[in-house]
Parts: C-alpha cells; structure tokens; sequence
C-alpha cells in the first residue's frame, strides 16, 4: 500500500507489542510510587521527591530531559544532512555543566527554592519572577505540544502508525503516570526510558554496519561525501557552524539548559546534598556523550546506505526528521519486534521530556501564580491541586498537538521561538547572581530588551531566510525506473551498473529549517531582503550568546543610570562568589576589593558579625539608658504626688 507517494512498511503484531510493553511499564512505575512511600500527599514528595533521591535515577533524569524526539530524530538527521561539526557539542556540553556545579547550583541548593523563578524576586522584583515564569510556561506547553506531535508525525508517514493513536496514546499515558506517580515516577521512568534509548540507538548502528561494510567502511564514505568536520575555525559570525559558535555559544545554551532551567533544577534539589547533586550532573556529561555519540553514529550509518540514493530527492519521504524511521523500517523490518524497539526509542525520547515539562510546569504554576493568589491552604490542598495542573497541562500539550498540524511553517517556528527565550532568562539570572550592582529596575529593562532583541533577529532568520551551501546528497545509484508509486527502501538502495550508467549525480544546495532552530535555506533567489536582513544571516548557534550579553549589558546600564543596588544590601546568599572561585590564589584584600562590598567569604562575614555584635550592643545600652530615664520620671512624679 502507498502512502505520501512511497510504500509504507507497517509495523507488525511483535512490533505492537514492544511499544505497548513501553507504555505499560511506564504507567506502572506510577502506579507504583502512587500505592507506596507517602503516596504523593504531601508538595515535598510529589514536586521534590522529599529531597531524598539517589544519584542514578537524577542523572538519568537530567539526561532523558536533554535527549528529547529531537535527540532521536534531528540529530540523526543533522549529521547526515551537515556532517560532523554538530558533534563539538560535547565540548561546550562538558565545560557549561563544569560552570553550572560551581556557580549557579550552590545558590539553588542553598536557597532551597522549588520554583527557580523565585529567586528573581528575591533579587530583583515579583515583576521579574512573574515575567519570566509566564515566558517559561507559554513556552513549555507549545514546545510539549509540538515534542508530542512532531515524532508522531515522522512516525506514522513512514511506518504507517495511526498519528493520532500515537499521540493519544502518549500523551494520555505521560500525563496518567506524571499525576499520579510525582516526581519520583518521572525519574524511574527517566531511567527505563534512557535504557530504551541506547538499546534502540545500537540496534540501528550494530545492524546499518553490518549491512554497509563495517564501522571503517561508514567512515571512509562519510569522508568522501564531506560528511567528516571536526574542526572549523572560521571566525565569521554567520557560518552555521563553526569551533567558535559551537564551543562559546554552546556554553550558553547548554548552561539556559542545566543552569536555570526549572526542569533541571528541579531534579538537582530533589538530592539529599549538594555533593550528591554535583555528582549526578557530572556523570550526566558521560551519560551525554553516550547518547550524543549514538545519534551521531547513527547518521553516519545512514549516509553510508543511502549516499548515493537520497530517499529525500527520491521522493521516498517528505522530511529529513524522517530519514532514521525510513532507515529502521528498511533494515530492520525483516527481525519482528525490532521496528517497534525503535518506535519504543523515539517514544521515550519523547516522554522523558514531556514528563519533565509537566512536572516543571506544574511546580512553577503553583509556586508563581497559585500560592500569591491562595496563600493559606494546607499542604494536602496544595498537593491537590499541583496534580490538578499536571492534569490540566497534559490535556493542553494534547491540545496542542493535534493543532499542531495546522500551523504549517509556523509550528516550526514556535519551536525556534522557544530556543529564542532560553537565553534571555538564563541573562538575567547571571545579571542578578554576578552583578550584585544590578537593581530590579535594570533586571527588568535588560530582560525585556534581550527577549525583543532575540526574538526579532530569530523570527527575522525564519521570515528572510539565507541560502547556505550543504554537502552534496545524489540520486545517481538509485533506479532509472524509480517512481514515487512503486519506490521501497530495498528498491532504492539496490543498485546495478545498467540502472546507474545514464542517471547524472544531483547535488542539493537547500534544505529545510532544521530542528535546532534558524537553519531554513531558500532557493528562491529573487527574494527583496531588507536592509536589515544582514542581522538575520547571524549563525543560530551565536543567539543565546546575544540574549545572554545584551541582558547584562543593557541591565547594567540601566542600573547606573537609575541608583544603582548598594552591593552591601544585597544577601550574599543572592550573589555567586565568582571571583573568590576565579582568583582564589589572590590575597584577601585584593579579593575582598573584588567582592564589590558583598558581604560573604569569612572576614566578610566576621566583619559582618561584629558589626552586628556592636550595633546590638549600642541597642542594648540605648535600652538601659532609656529604661532608667523612665524610671527616674517615675520616681520625680512619686516623690512630686506625696509632697
């Protein structure tokens, strides 16, 4: 049967089964931690899993958080449209969660907080908290609509899986066990889905050697398709990517990710200590560079089989996302039940990170917006209704996506919009932790300036795209004969010497936007762009580095232009003691001027006590003298009554 103009491969019985076995052990670790411990009746259990989680299960959360459908289908894709370079993420990945440890999760370990918005106003105003937390849950529910949508589309046009049972089914069961199961369930189910993950990922690299030769024989042909690019150093802004805008700003993406995502703090604070939480985010990066290297590994197995017959050109399939699908369905649809391991693998991609956002969501609407509102509820009420929100966000994330498939191109664009407001948050967190100077006036100014700067250039990218070169794909293996009606994945990759002899090699020189956000190309060269277009041709991996410096540098100048914090007032407990860490070598008075009159470090604090110490003393004496003029005044009037 055909569908989309090729042959659709639809999943058997055994395939079926492997999926379900996925959803029903995911609802069933909810029910679990539903019927057990404290039963999910208390907020401290439900959105911080009472604070007592080993290291395992939150690295496997933090990392099933980071490898979404995204992970599973875009990277693969990204690789075996662009190559190598997307690969340097690692680099950037190891050195932000390096930064993050020591700067910003003591601060939220210390605070304790379970929104992380909440220390905005504790630094700055509720304005601030409030503006960042409506940007964070307009975002989250979007991006879950679309997380949910978008593999359940890729799915269904080459596997021919119902697209809405898929979504239905998903959906229903991510927001089932999210609600009932609490924190606690979506890290168990984190970790079983990881595990789905991996196995899924060696399933497709194990058996694409296999069939092209040998790991040495998928390396030798990406490098002679200009697939292998580790290093580049062009310093030119608008390179899509390069060394520079990798390794920098992908410092900055990854620290909006793990250093102030509500998700990803979330899971830090639900460890018993701050040792126990460094922990999990170290052994996250190996986790990381598992996951990262597979979806890598991937896309160059594809490109092996299918680099001298692109199904994309062949009219095979529609989309990019889908090429790993496709790739699944033609190398392994002939073992049972390995076709639905991989759905099973994009599936948890998908759940880990849906699951997250619900969670995040629910704690941030309860602690920003709830709590203000309805401040002298029990804790039993308040558990209530957070798994009342985690409710109410799933049925929206389903709303979403079965939405999703009217917003034509600007679905994808909601998905980039999304990536444009990570920056500016994670902006004015280092603003209010880094520049004790800052006030809320200028933490206000900044964070607006940066989200409109962002998403002008951003939304700008999308509207006035720019042609790009792309390594080249062909279709000159593929069959003289082919036609999009009768075309298989085992039509295209069979190949003979006649078949080939007349068929000329067919470059492309454009592509789609990407799933990691203001990549699109054109060929329509006789697009009129505007003057202002120059500003959109900036490669998409420099904007979080945009937001991050046109925040602090905006707020900065608004704080001195309008009295700025007197660093003295600030509680150190706000403040990153970054130079302390930087120059620890320094001698302490040099480092005490550094501090820029905030009062943490010993002598700081000492210094703080005995002035404290003092002032209580003069109170004290202030008291006594007080104390005794009364009494002396009693004693006048006395002695004035008897006479």
């Amino acid at each position: 049967m055909t569908a989309g103009g090729h042959v659709v491969r639809y999943l058997s019985v055994a395939d079926y089964v492997v999926f379900s076995v996925l959803l029903a052990v995911s609802a069933a670790i909810g029910l679990y931690y539903a019927c057990t411990g404290g039963r999910q009746r208390t907020q401290r259990e439900f959105l911080m899993a009472d604070r007592s989680m080993s290291v395992l299960p939150v690295t496997m959360s933090l990392l099933a958080s980071f490898s979404s459908a995204i992970t599973v289908l875009g990277t693969t894709a990204e690789i075996y449209t662009n190559g190598t370079m997307y690969w340097n993420n690692l680099v950037s990945s190891v050195l932000s969660m390096i930064v993050c440890s020591r700067l910003f999760l003591p601060i939220f370990f210390d605070l304790g907080m379970t929104s992380t918005y909440e220390y905005l106003e504790k630094r700055f105003s509720k304005s601030v908290r409030r503006l960042c937390s409506f940007a964070f849950m307009i975002n989250m529910v979007i991006y879950m609509g679309l997380g949910l949508y978008a593999p359940a589309l890729a799915l269904s046009v080459v596997t021919g899986m119902s697209l809405w049972g898929s979504i239905l089914s998903m959906g229903i069961v991510c927001t089932f066990y999210t609600t009932i199961g609490g924190m606690k369930a979506v890290m168990w189910t984190d970790t079983f889905q990881v595990v789905v993950m991996v196995t899924g990922f060696l399933a497709v690299i194990i058996q694409g050697s296999i069939e092209a030769g040998g790991l040495g024989r998928v390396w030798e042909i990406a490098s002679q398709g200009h697939r292998l690019e580790i290093f580049n150093f062009d310093p030119d802004p608008r390179v899509r990517h390069t060394n520079w805008n990798i390794w920098v700003g992908g410092v900055f993406v990854s620290a909006s990710i793990y250093g102030v995502n509500q998700a990803q703090v979330q899971r830090y604070l639900s460890c018993p200590s701050l040792e126990k939480a460094r922990t999990a985010l170290y052994l996250n990066i190996v986790g990381i560079a598992v996951i990262t290297s597979c979806a890598c590994l991937s896309g160059l197995v594809i490109y092996a089989r299918y680099h001298g017959c692109d199904p994309l050109l062949a009219g095979a399939i529609t989309s990019r996302d889908q090429i790993l699908p496709y790739f699944v369905m033609d190398i392994l649809s002939f073992l049972p039940g390995m076709p639905g391991l991989f759905v099973a693998c994009v599936a948890s991609g998908a759940l880990s990170t849906l699951s997250s956002g619900l969670n995040s969501l629910s704690a941030v609407t309860l602690e920003d917006f709830v709590k203000p509102w309805l401040p002298k509820l029990s804790d039993i009420k308040y558990t209530t209704i957070s798994k009342a929100l985690v409710l109410l966000h799933g049925v929206l994330m389903v709303l979403v996506a079965s939405f999703a498939s009217l917003l034509g191109p600007l679905a994808q664009a909601a998905i980039s919009v999304f990536g444009m407001i990570s920056g500016p948050i994670l902006g004015i967190f280092i603003l209010g932790m880094m520049f004790p100077c800052a006030n809320s006036t200028g933490g206000l100014v900044g964070l607006l300036s940066s989200l409109v700067l962002t998403l002008w250039i951003g939304i700008g990218s999308i509207v006035w795209p720019r042609r790009r070169w792309l390594p080249p794909v062909s279709t000159d293996q593929c069959p003289v004969n082919l036609t999009a009606a009768n075309a298989t994945a085992a039509d295209l990759y069979r190949v003979t010497v006649e078949t080939t002899a007349n068929v000329t090699q067919t470059t492309v020189l454009n592509s789609t936007l990407s799933s990691f956000g203001g990549n699109l190309t054109s060929a329509n060269s006789g697009l009129n762009y505007p003057p202002e277009a120059a500003l959109y041709q900036l490669s998409y991996a420099w904007l979080a580095t945009v937001a991050v410096l046109s925040c602090v540098i905006i707020g900065l100048a608004v704080s001195f232009l309008t009295d700025p914090q007197d660093p003295r007032e600030v509680n150190p407990r706000l403040i990153v003691p970054i130079y302390d860490q930087l120059f620890c070598c320094l001698p302490e008075k040099v480092r005490k001027v550094l501090r820029c009159g905030v009062r943490y470090g010993d002598q700081d604090m000492d210094d703080a006590k005995a002035r404290t110490s003092a002032e209580l003393e003069d109170e004290s004496i202030t008291t006594k003298e007080q104390s005794n003029r009364k009494s002396d005044g009693k004693a006048q009037q006395e002695e004035a009554t008897s006479l």
